[in-house]
């Protein structure tokens, strides 16, 4: 390949990596004060936590899988 399109991919890796990074610095995470009408409720225990963030999306892969495979193997008996 030439080196154009080696310079084309650097600069088009160097603007995105740029505009993620002033994104992230820009988050509202990172704000000061508080904006009005924030009311932050109380935070999570780590096992609400883990139930929500972990638990919860391997449930419903496997509720979701399960399903799937029933439904597989009913259409294989009836074919």
């Amino acid at each position: 390949m030439s080196n154009k399109v080696y310079k084309n991919a650097l600069r088009a890796g160097t603007v995105t990596a740029g505009v993620t990074l002033m994104m992230l610095l820009s988050s509202p995470a990172f704000a000061l004060t508080r904006d009005d009408g924030d009311d932050p409720g109380p935070g999570l225990s780590i096992m609400e936590t883990l139930g929500l963030f972990v638990g919860a999306p391997i449930a419903l892969f496997l509720i979701i899988a399960g399903l799937v495979v029933a439904g597989d193997k009913s259409r294989k008996k009836s074919g």
